[in-house]
């Protein structure tokens, strides 16, 4: 509201219209104030035109999502006070210990001093977790036991979105193999999964073939093991398989962050790039988001009380699962599964180039990019028709979706070759993406 239009004011109605050019899996959700924690979100299936390529029997929507009893606004300003208020597994004594023996004296000491540096946690995996937060299956909690119904055999698309405000999810359904054959409503070439994390904002689609057992539970895990939503594919109502248990709580590592602390106080040697409005045209020379190396950071970010991180050698980690999903015997998504079914829509190399860096204060719930503030940011001005390419680079230790909305973005590999087409792009902390 206030930018594309004036919003729809209370008693009021407004009917959209819009010319689809496109199918799939996608949904929709408030962007006044609050209104989306508050439940004003739901999911949009579009059809195709021409079959899919691929067969199904029948489809359900998966829409995950959280829920709070409190007041949203004063949820929000509880977390400008109290950023840790549910972060209730920090690390104790006894921790220090089992550290120390493991990995001995010097090394615990030295990573207690660089998180104490920080004024940061290693369980400090989302903002907001189970502790607040229920979590919904299509607006049903866990007890409630969403259903949706198969026959033996068959085979079931599920349309997965994350229609949450905060919360990433890690979902699997035990005993079931998932071919992913869409990610952002677009086709891509199947791939064969145990598990998969869907961002906020993110969908995907997958086929199973439930059969040998009446009943299936879909499990989605809050990315900090906090909590959790499910439901049941089931060839009647009334079943429910056993639930799994949470898998271990996962801590952050100074390796999953790839941060130096220090942004804030100028105390770090760096390079600083040009300012995203005026960057440089061409820089990667056609390498996309590149390798692991030192990101020129923006003057913005130097000096400035509101950015506490700064990303130290940042790389696309397209091949990473994710933390809490490496190495625990499943076979789990990652972005460099996601190829698109069909070749670069555009063609064209792009035009200019603009780096954005993904920046903010872990203790005062304050993000920005470039270090500027919302209010104070100059716009990007952008071309119509114009090809270009954005360079996210993450300086903050959270997890962030990012969307332009209106436009596509097509996530490009290490070597900057098209991969995927998406409209949602997930910047785990210390990755560059493009």
């Amino acid at each position: 509201p206030g930018l594309s239009f004036d919003g729809i004011a209370p008693g009021e109605a407004f009917q959209y219209r819009f010319q689809l050019r496109q199918s799939g899996t996608y949904w929709y959700h408030s962007h006044s104030l609050f209104q989306e924690q508050a439940g004003l979100y739901g999911a949009l299936v579009i059809d195709p035109l021409e079959p899919p390529p691929y067969r199904v029997d029948r489809e359900h929507v998966v829409l995950l999502s959280d829920w709070t009893d409190l007041d949203p606004a004063a949820l929000y300003r509880r977390m400008k006070k109290m950023p840790m208020h549910d972060n209730t597994y920090q690390r104790t004594v006894g921790d220090f210990m089992r550290d120390a023996r493991r990995d001995g004296l010097r090394a615990t000491l030295a990573d207690r001093g660089m998180w104490g540096r920080m004024r940061m946690t290693p369980s400090d995996l989302s903002d907001i977790n189970a502790h607040t937060y229920t979590y919904l299956m299509n607006g049903t909690a866990p007890a409630g036991n969403w259903t949706g119904l198969f026959r033996s055999g068959e085979k079931v698309l599920l349309r997965f979105i994350n229609g949450s405000a905060m919360t990433y999810f890690d979902v699997r359904i035990p005993g079931l193999k998932m071919t992913v054959v869409a990610a952002d409503g677009q086709y891509i070439h199947p791939v064969s999964v145990d598990e998969f994390r869907i961002a906020v904002a993110e969908t995907f689609d997958v086929i199973v073939e439930p059969s040998g057992q009446d009943a299936f539970t879909i499990f989605a895990q809050d990315m900090g093991r906090t909590g959790h939503a499910c439901g049941t594919l089931a060839v009647r109502h009334g079943l429910q398989a056993p639930v799994p248990a949470l898998d271990p709580r996962p801590l952050l590592t100074m390796a999953d962050m790839a941060h130096d602390h220090g942004g804030g106080h100028g105390d770090m040697p760096m390079a600083h790039g040009e300012h995203a409005g005026q960057a440089a045209h061409g820089a990667h020379g056609g390498h996309g988001s590149g390798g692991g190396s030192a990101p020129k950071h923006p003057p913005g970010e130097r000096g400035n009380p509101l950015v506490d991180m700064q990303s130290a050698a940042s790389s696309p980690r397209l091949d990473d699962p994710g933390i809490g999903l490496r190495d625990n015997g499943r076979r789990v998504l990652a972005y460099a599964d996601l190829h698109s079914l069909f070749e670069d829509p555009d063609g064209r190399e792009p035009g200019r180039e603009i780096e954005l860096h993904l920046t903010g204060h872990m203790e005062k719930f304050a993000w920005n990019f470039d270090g500027v503030p919302f209010a104070g940011a100059e716009p990007l001005r952008l071309n119509y028709g114009e090809r270009m390419r954005i360079v996210l680079v993450n300086d903050t230790m959270m997890t962030h979706p990012i969307h332009l909305h209106g436009v596509w973005s097509d996530l490009e590999d290490a070597n900057g070759q098209f991969q995927v087409r998406k409209h949602t792009v997930d910047m785990p902390p210390g990755t560059r993406r493009s």
